[in-house]
């Protein structure tokens, strides 16, 4: 699947020198700028928590979090998976009685009348994530792009438009279905790139990144989570363990992907504790460059927003192309074969 990233109107000329942490409502925001180019992708980043059993606060969340990142001079706000409902939890008929209320086709006029008004000007698109009405009983997992009124084609819940997650862990497989469609990109006019979506689970399969750097040429993948932090790894004759191994892994593999795929990695993790499982989430939310270096990363424990202005897409990947074209390298060697996601060696 292919569309188009709505292209990004000029900020208003707010002073955009990295500095640190400000208020805005009850938010943390971090701004920080990569280029002097006011006309290159300004990102938000929604590090925040879902409020669980609560879908009007979590609306009254993401409102106000727009408004801030459209006050900030933002093109495009992205925010975490499950931002409307939250995540599962163990006693199957209240959470699905409390899902089947949050399905975002529940709160379609919420989402035109309320949410959508607050675009224009600069802020041209939300990326967000919730559940979508399924077949037998599931749901999908989608991941969709709201956009202006005067986007002529914005049905946001399109199969065509929107992404299903592919790769279900645990609880998730009893409530949802895998995508049907394993990749979706969206092209960004103006010379801003291509972008791939991720949703959680499925950044840890390579072969997926792979195929969007081989495959679809995406510039950067949007990865969208509910990544937890907790889980033990013990290995006591080397005297090293640790409790949060899920988060560690967050880190590791955002770094690591990005670098071994030459790709942007835009993050958006929830974060703070389930207050019906008790389950925590990482956050950690942030922009990893082509290099597998963090530009910006949120907090581990706290709600944050990120804005990262004027950010350099095509331009910082082509940096790390100049030095080593990994995928130029891997087809000197390798050929796909024909018909298949395969790759056979060629002859040497």
């Amino acid at each position: 699947m292919s569309d188009s990233l709505p292209a990004p109107a000029r900020a208003s000329g707010r002073a955009r020198g990295a500095r640190g942490p400000s208020r805005a409502d009850e938010f943390s925001v971090i701004e920080r700028t990569y280029s002097d180019d006011p006309d290159r992708l300004s990102i938000g980043i929604a590090n925040i928590e879902a409020v669980v059993p609560d879908i009007e606060a979590n609306k009254d969340k993401l409102l106000r979090a727009t408004e801030i990142f459209r006050e900030r001079g933002a093109n495009v706000a992205v925010f975490p998976e499950f931002c409307l409902s939250g995540y599962f939890w163990d006693e199957r008929t209240a959470c699905r009685q409390y899902m089947d209320a949050a399905v975002t086709e529940r709160h379609r006029d919420w989402i035109d009348q309320e949410l959508r008004p607050l675009l224009g000007g600069s802020l041209r698109g939300l990326v967000l994530n919730n559940l979508s009405e399924g077949s037998d009983g599931r749901y999908w997992n989608r991941t969709f792009l709201v956009t202006p009124d005067d986007d002529e084609d914005n049905d946001f819940l399109d199969p065509d438009r929107s992404y299903d997650k592919i790769y279900l862990p645990g609880i998730e497989r009893d409530f949802t279905s895998s995508g049907l469609d394993d990749r979706f990109v969206l092209d960004s006019p103006l010379g801003h790139g291509r972008f791939g979506f991720t949703t959680c689970y499925d950044y840890l399969f390579q072969e997926l990144l792979r195929a969007y750097t081989l495959e679809d040429r995406v510039d950067a993948i949007v990865q969208i989570a509910s990544w937890r932090a907790i889980a033990v790894r013990d290995y006591p004759l080397m005297n090293v363990r640790t409790d949060t191994y899920y988060g560690n892994l967050w880190d590791a593999v955002m770094s690591a992907s990005s670098a071994t795929n030459q790709v942007w990695t835009i993050a958006c993790n929830a974060v703070g504790r389930h207050a019906v499982s008790g389950a925590a989430f990482w956050g950690g939310s942030g922009i990893w460059a082509p290099s597998g270096i963090p530009l910006i990363q949120a907090s581990h424990i706290n709600e944050q927003l990120l804005v990262v202005h004027n950010l350099d897409i095509t331009g910082g990947r082509q940096l790390e192309l100049d030095d080593f074209d990994y995928a130029f390298d891997f087809r000197d060697v390798y050929r796909q074969v024909e018909g298949t996601k395969a790759f056979a060696r060629l002859a040497m």
